[in-house]
């Protein structure tokens, strides 16, 4: 007979100790998931309720804002042809590039030497405030004085996606949460019938970098942007299917939900508890949604006022819906229009051509979006930001060393424009200077941290303590830099 190779006795304790780990180990894993989300709250206000994620919460101090509507012009607009006047570069027209602008940088296209292009627009000073706006924006004229432009914003990204996602998420790389998540996460919504982040976008495609412009990232999915539409059904799958009514389809979500909590119970996951408030929001929205999101209502001056087109799919229909959006309390709206990439490889991409057609979609609505907001009362209260990823170079784009066959230009960090409104900003000031090319900023220089910061900030939020514990250490949107730019803060 072959001799045992462990004792009963030693059978025994193994038996027991693998039954140990094998019982234990939802228990363990729950033990980690609360300590790791347990921790996951902002150190100067009180913890995350897992119970009621958007619940209403207390900014650090008191805000000048109550919402935010945000506009990116997805591809980049040009600074040049738009805010950031240079009478100097139009003398450099069709001249080569000098060296100096050259050497040791990094372009996405210009390989060679590229030839300078001037302004494709004209300028002029408009207000109380004389900004300098361009003949591409005539209706912008009129509100210039509600608004500070910032011409020295600079970024450390040349291409679209992880540009965009720094504009927006404070990182160029994936899976930090979106400006829009940070701010619902901080304050919660006003309306529990609507989500607190809405995504609208225009253009005919999503921004490069994807939804992960609006995702969540570490935070809670709850805090996520609710994707809309300006035309059919508000949200994908809103409707009831044939055969389901309101009663039974209660029903199917208590009895869902039911499940939810008892997996939250055994296991401690927040994340049961984000579907579970998903599944109730959803289920509001069936009533809520489709009635803020019909502009059809709308008297016909503001659709005269907007250039709205009922039924279809636009910026300016996006604008207006912003508009119904804020006026219901969501506390973070973001617009994407996509098709502002001005090569010049086409004529839908030049400067001259393309670009032109982009402003003229967009002028009409975000100017009628100030002064809407402004005579309803709610323009010192709704901050509205406006801009790009990055700037166009004051060269026209030769890529691979070959001429465009329109006029175009390349992706430009140095310096970039972008303007914000109401909630809090001063209107008709200026922040920021650059070169008399338009190349670098000679002065005020900010970055993508210093306008998240300039945000939270007008929410009531010091940006240094807006954090989140996640992989051992916290979290904020601004990392470890950015400032609020005050020059530009009422």
């Amino acid at each position: 007979m072959k001799r045992s190779l462990i004792s009963e006795k030693e059978a025994v304790e193994l038996a027991t100790r693998r039954l140990f780990l094998r019982q234990s180990l939802f228990g363990i894993g729950a033990m980690a998931l609360g300590n790791l989300f347990g921790s996951c709250q902002n150190s100067q206000r009180q913890p995350f309720d897992l119970a009621n994620p958007m619940g209403l919460k207390s900014p650090h101090f008191l805000p000048k804002a109550k919402s935010v509507i945000y506009l990116h012009m997805a591809g980049a607009p040009s600074q040049l042809e738009l805010f950031d006047y240079k009478p100097d570069l139009a003398k450099l027209d069709g001249q080569d590039c000098p060296p100096s602008l050259l050497e040791g940088k990094k372009f996405a296209f210009i390989r060679g030497v590229p030839k300078m292009l001037g302004p494709q627009a004209t300028f002029g000073q408009y207000g109380q405030s004389g900004q300098w706006v361009s003949n591409y924006l005539p209706n912008f004229h009129k509100v210039v004085d509600e608004v500070a432009i910032v011409k020295s914003l600079t970024t450390d990204q040349f291409n679209h996606a992880p540009a965009q996602l720094f504009m927006h998420t404070g990182s160029p790389r994936l899976g930090r949460p979106s400006i829009g998540s940070w701010v619902t996460y901080g304050l919660g919504s006003a309306n529990e019938n609507l989500p607190g982040f809405v995504v609208l976008t225009s253009g005919g495609n999503n921004p490069d970098a994807g939804k992960s412009v609006w995702g969540s990232g570490f935070l809670p999915s709850v805090y996520q942007g609710v994707q809309c539409r300006s035309e059919g059904d508000p949200v994908l799958f809103i409707k009831n299917p044939e055969g389901m009514d309101t009663e039974l389809r209660r029903a199917s979500i208590d009895a869902i939900n039911e499940i939810n909590q008892l997996n939250h119970a055994e296991t401690g996951d927040p994340e049961t508890l984000s579907r579970i408030s998903q599944y109730e929001m959803a289920y509001r929205m069936q009533i809520s949604a489709p009635e803020v999101m019909n502009i059809n209502d709308e008297p016909a001056y503001i659709h005269e006022m907007y250039g709205t087109e009922p039924g279809k799919t636009s910026f300016a229909n996006n604008v207006l819906l912003a508009r119904r959006l804020v006026e219901k309390g969501v506390r973070f709206v973001q617009l994407f229009d996509w098709g502002w990439d001005a090569h010049g490889t086409d004529e839908a991409l030049a400067i001259d051509i393309g670009m032109r057609r982009k402003c003229e979609s967009v002028d009409k609505p975000m100017t009628a979006l100030l002064l809407d907001l402004k005579q309803r009362g709610l323009l010192e209260e709704t901050l509205v930001v406006w801009g790009g990823e990055f700037g166009r170079t004051p060269m026209q784009e030769n890529r691979n060393g070959a001429k465009m066959p329109f006029k175009g230009r390349d992706h430009h960090t140095e310096c970039f424009s972008i303007w914000m409104a109401g909630g809090g900003i001063k209107g008709g000031v200026t922040h920021g200077e650059t070169d008399e090319i338009g190349y670098s900023t000679v002065s005020g220089k900010v970055t993508p941290h210093d306008v998240h910061a300039t945000i939270l900030h007008l929410l009531g939020f010091d940006h240094e303590q807006m954090t989140y514990q996640f992989q051992g250490r916290p979290f904020r949107l601004t990392d470890v830099s950015g400032e609020v730019i005050s020059s530009i803060v009422g």
